[in-house]
């Protein structure tokens, strides 16, 4: 993980076990040019999970079917919030809300954010960056969520498993506004 994000650790939902999984680590830190570093570190048995490595880097709805890291960023204080998704295959998503789950089809991303994924024995990692122009502007810092999907091959009571920073709900929901832990940044301005 670069020495300028700094590691959280992911828990995973309760209701969705993952055996094959040991650990989930993820940051986020602000870049000096406005734009946003993200980071992911899994490790546990690679063989055991279903991992997308090859595939076309473009804009991919529901990638969340499938192993993906996630990113919801807000305005601090504000209730609009936005949802990024990274595939290791480079497919991205990103998405608006004007409240909770309140999708807002103004978003239109023009700069694909900058994915590189890297499998190795016993860890997956990823890292994204985030354009300054993709992230909501705030004035008070932005509140984050970081999450991740995780897939696997051969798990009989549910192929997926849910983390994240915290889980304030009985069933994975990672919209929900108390999941947004990580505080970064101070004011931003509009672009």
């Amino acid at each position: 993980m670069p020495s300028d994000v700094y590691p959280l650790t992911l828990l995973c939902h309760p209701a969705t076990p993952a055996p094959v999984v040991r650990a989930i680590e993820a940051g986020a830190s602000m870049r000096a040019d406005g734009g946003l570093s993200l980071a992911f570190r899994v490790w546990g048995d690679m063989a055991r999970l279903l991992i997308p490595m090859t595939g076309a880097s473009e804009r991919t709805d529901l990638l969340w079917e499938h192993t993906c890291f996630e990113a919801f960023v807000a305005g601090a204080g504000d209730s609009a919030y936005r949802e990024y998704n990274f595939s290791p295959c480079g497919q991205w998503a990103a998405y608006a809300f004007s409240d909770y789950r309140q999708r807002d089809d103004s978003l239109v991303l023009i700069d694909a954010p900058q994915i590189v994924s890297r499998l190795h024995a016993g860890r997956f990692e990823i890292e994204a960056l985030l354009a300054p122009g993709a992230l909501p502007a705030c004035a008070g810092g932005l509140k984050i969520g970081l999450a991740a999907v995780i897939e696997a091959a051969d798990v009989v009571d549910g192929s997926h498993s849910y983390w994240a920073l915290r889980h304030p709900a009985l069933r994975p929901d990672f919209h929900h506004r108390e999941a947004f832990t990580l505080e970064l940044g101070g004011p931003r301005n509009s672009d």
